[in-house]
């Protein structure tokens, strides 16, 4: 199986994660951040991914610090787990719907980080999470998994279903872009022999 765990410890926060890619989409998350455990738990549902998530963060401040470093940590152990990526899929695109609201994910597992997000909430909070934070996990996770990540919600009202498509779609991208192509027979998916 392909999993990995990191511990990632801060002056504002202490979390640690384990993801295993070929699960069955089980989740046992505990954060602090009511809405980001949520969208995690449909994230592993989704991907088919089993995750693990502890974070012990300054919520007293706020909820930026634990949001942008359970990405980080969740994008290490993403990295980790897939290793030399040899045989993977390595690209897919997903649109998904959420009631009024389409959303597009693309992913190039590509080692090149790159984050393009466009998408536009309604209003400033989803009960006590504010809006803007779901960007801030998107680059955090891009950034530390190693992924090309292109998230555009292409229209959609409610802001609790343009989140929740664009963590849908990333899951399902995720998904296909992790499964392993048999026809690779092994070999990384890239003409320059690495990724």
């Amino acid at each position: 199986m392909r999993a990995a765990s990191v511990s990632r410890k801060t002056a504002e926060t202490d979390v640690s994660v384990s993801i295993g890619i070929d699960g069955s989409g089980e989740a046992d998350v505990r954060t602090g951040v009511g809405f980001l455990d949520h969208m995690l738990v449909l994230l592993a549902r989704h991907a088919l991914f089993d995750i693990v998530v502890r974070c012990e963060g300054d919520l007293h401040v706020d909820q930026h610090h634990s949001v942008e470093d359970i990405g980080i940590a969740l994008g290490e152990a993403l990295r980790k787990a897939l290793g030399d990526k040899k045989g993977i899929a390595r690209y897919a695109c997903v649109h998904l719907p959420m009631d009024e609201t389409l959303s597009r994910v693309a992913v190039d597992i590509s080692g090149r980080p790159f984050l393009v997000f466009r998408a536009q909430f309604t209003s400033e909070k989803i009960g006590e999470f504010d809006t803007e934070l779901v960007r801030e996990w998107f680059q955090a996770f891009a950034m530390n998994a190693g992924l090309t990540l292109h998230v555009e919600t292409l229209y959609g009202e409610n802001s609790h279903h343009i989140a929740e498509s664009c963590f849908k779609g990333l899951a399902r991208a995720l998904r296909a872009a992790c499964a392993l192509d048999p026809r690779e027979a092994g070999r990384v998916p890239s003409t320059k022999g690495a990724l």
